[in-house]
């Protein structure tokens, strides 16, 4: 339930295509619309610019599927975290157009391609193990409308692998930097660009990882400038900030 809907609702009652019990049914279910075990958040695209996001861990399959038709009724694009296989067959056996990033666990319905910026998000991993945490910030954010361009395995163990894609920082207008360990990619990237770096810790490391407690504490004492941190394994907490100040720079701009 975006603007673009509301006003196509207004358009199709004013031309006598829609009753008016027909839009009064559609704007009922603002602001919110109640499923007993959940209450689906139909006005958020209005306030935050993108959809409700279902967090499947910790709900069964029905009420995962339930939730993703509610909001599949009234949006254009879906997303549904942390979702097993089992959830991305049920949703696949109603919306047959759905796709399934298992590294990420991310379900997606995209039905409108939108493109909000000329210039890409980019997300970099210091390690090959960090990549489930990347994808689900790529994935989010490429159905959030933005070009991703992902850059794997270039952590501070090896730093000529990161400096070997230089080149691209300028193309982007956000930097997601995922990282376990001690977690220092992110303030080497930070001391390199003049955009926006999203960080993110991920429970990637040994014992004194801390599951990844270190790595958090280590980006949130960044000396770099133009560092935010969200919680570690947080890859769509990532995707939403940096779609957000996107969408700031484009509004201001």
């Amino acid at each position: 339930m975006n603007m673009q809907h509301i006003v196509s609702l207004l358009e199709e009652y004013k031309t006598g295509r829609a009753g008016l019990g027909d839009v009064l049914k559609e704007l009922k279910k603002l602001p919110y619309e109640d499923l007993d075990f959940a209450k689906v958040d139909h006005h958020r695209a209005l306030r935050n610019g993108f959809p409700e996001v279902i967090f499947c861990q910790g709900k069964t399959v029905e009420q995962v599927v339930k939730i993703f038709h509610s909001l599949a009724d009234n949006n254009r694009n879906i997303l549904a975290t942390r979702a097993g296989q089992e959830i991305f067959e049920a949703v696949q056996a109603q919306y047959p157009e759905a796709k399934y990033n298992a590294p990420g666990r991310v379900v997606s319905l995209t039905r409108e391609q939108c493109k909000n910026s000329s210039r890409k998000v980019l997300v970099l991993t210091a390690g090959t193990a960090d990549i489930p945490v990347a994808e689900e910030a790529a994935v989010c954010s490429e159905v959030m409308g933005h070009e991703v361009e992902r850059i794997y395995d270039v952590g501070v163990a090896g730093i000529h692998r990161l400096f070997a894609h230089y080149d691209k920082f300028d193309t982007a207008a956000v930097l997601i930097v995922v990282a376990g360990m001690e977690g220092a990619l992110a303030s080497v990237v930070g001391g390199l660009v003049d955009v926006p770096v999203v960080a993110v810790p991920t429970s990637v490391g040994y014992g004194a990882n801390f599951n990844g407690l270190s790595a958090l504490l280590s980006m949130l004492n960044s000396c770099a400038k133009g560092v935010g941190v969200v919680n570690i394994d947080n890859g769509f907490g990532a995707a939403a900030l940096a779609d957000a100040i996107i969408r700031s720079g484009l509004k201001n701009g």
